[in-house]
């Protein structure tokens, strides 16, 4: 293979940029699996509360914060779902390179509607259970752990670990 076609990298690989495609793919691909089997579970829960006998006493607030929630659960499913349609779609093509991009983009994108989904429902299933002014803080902080774990540890290393090249 010529040197052209395959390049040398700091960090080791010695790939070309199908293969190196073909590796980010399947990276994206068991992302999704982990995030995906929660958002479907999530959501098949959250789409069954409402034929529920104690849905019809809840107050239109908390109504209105369950709508919200399971149209963010959908969004996030679709966005999970949206890379491996994106592969069927654009497979064959030889533009695994973007479609990698793209599938990562929807991840992400998914990710952070997931990340409103377990909020919002967190905070309906706590108005209910606790009727309570703490309600919010409890919510306020899970999130920041939420926040901490997938976003500011993850950027703290890799601020922390990689080269400024």
């Amino acid at each position: 293979m010529d040197t052209d076609q395959r390049k040398g990298r700091d960090d080791g690989r010695d790939e070309t940029e199908a293969e190196r495609a073909d590796r980010r793919w399947q990276e994206v691909i068991q992302e999704i699996r982990v995030v995906q089997t929660g958002v479907q579970i999530l959501l098949g829960f959250l789409l069954t509360v409402v034929f529920t006998p104690h849905f019809q006493r809840l107050s239109q607030t908390d109504k209105t914060i369950y709508v919200v929630t399971v149209v963010l659960g959908s969004l996030a499913t679709g966005a999970l779902i949206g890379p491996v349609a994106l592969h069927r779609i654009v497979s064959g093509r030889r533009i695994k390179p973007r479609a990698v991009i793209w599938a990562s983009r929807l991840t992400f994108t998914g990710i952070l509607l997931l990340l409103a989904t377990l909020t919002s429902a967190l905070l309906l299933v706590l108005r209910v259970a606790m009727d309570d002014s703490y309600v919010p803080w409890l919510v306020a902080g899970v999130l920041v752990w939420y926040l901490l774990c997938w976003f500011a540890l993850p950027l703290w290393v890799r601020l922390r670990y990689t080269s400024g090249d």
